[in-house]
């Protein structure tokens, strides 16, 4: 990475880079720990080289952490997390981001480095990779294997289509206020049954089975420990500030998503998506 930043020298840096399934980080939060917080700390350093060399402070490196909601916490059946909200994670993941976002912070104070920061709820979209939910229940759906729901399915998260997401990060990285926290949602509340069953009906429409619906494959598992009951954003500041809304609702967002899968299933086995769908995770620090 130093070589990158000399050579280079960037006037800015988005750090999307992270290891982000929360059921692998309960089966081996030494990844996690080493990626997330380390990984963070190695790319805060060197932009604190690169802005040592700088003439003045009009030049220093916009940085830019990309994080996630988790870091808040659980809520209950009301209320969204705001940027103020106190910080509660209760996996290895959203700790380990957690942390970073407070180094991200404590650089920025502590060293000046211009930096800005986003929490984005669950994104879903092409080229998610195949461990996460709506890829794992197309997959399976498609195979006509059981699709997995953890607990009774009553887990409710906020759902943000990729491409949303990423407009919204090039907003906050030109725009944002340095020091400042925005976060990113898609405005779109669902519980986990509510997305597997939605996905088994559009694949009713576009790819059917032979006898039943796809919603027949749905299985109830035991649940992951420290599951998050809601996950619920309020992105009024980044709507107010940058300007920038969501585009897509989940109904639109998913059909597309499930599509593209469709269309390229040679890039779900080319990384390796038959193995991270079958593979349950997460059971070890089950009660």
């Amino acid at each position: 990475m130093r070589t990158i930043f000399d050579r280079y020298q960037p006037d800015a840096v988005m750090h999307l880079a992270a290891e982000s399934h929360v059921d692998r980080s309960i089966d081996g939060p030494a990844q996690f720990i080493e990626t997330n917080i380390k990984g963070t700390f190695n790319l805060l350093e060197l932009v604190r080289e690169i802005d040592a060399g700088r003439s003045t402070d009009a030049l220093k490196t916009r940085f830019h952490h990309v994080s996630t909601d988790e870091v808040y916490g659980s809520l209950g059946a009301d209320g969204y997390f705001l940027e103020e909200s106190r910080y509660q994670p209760n996996s290895p993941y959203s700790a380990s981001k957690a942390a970073s976002d407070h180094l991200v912070r404590a650089w920025g104070e502590t060293f000046g480095l211009n930096i800005v920061v986003s929490n984005c709820s669950n994104n879903y979209g092409p080229y998610q990779y195949p461990e996460k939910l709506i890829p794992v229940v197309i997959h399976r759906a498609l195979n006509g294997d059981a699709i997995p729901v953890y607990g009774r399915g009553e887990n409710i998260r906020d759902w943000l289509f990729v491409d949303d997401h990423a407009q919204a990060l090039e907003r906050v990285m030109r725009s944002g206020e340095s020091g400042r926290t925005y976060n990113i949602g898609g405005d779109s509340e669902k519980t986990n049954l509510e997305v597997v069953e939605e996905i088994c009906r559009i694949l009713d429409d576009l790819k059917p089975r032979p006898r039943g619906s796809h919603r027949d494959l749905i299985e109830f598992v035991t649940d992951r420990p420290g599951h998050d009951f809601r996950y619920a954003i309020d992105a009024s500041r980044v709507k107010a500030e940058l300007g920038w809304t969501a585009q897509e609702n989940f109904s639109s967002g998913i059909r597309k998503t499930i599509q593209w899968y469709l269309d390229n299933a040679h890039w779900v086995e080319a990384v390796g998506g038959s193995a991270s769908a079958a593979r349950r995770q997460g059971l070890r620090g089950a009660r």
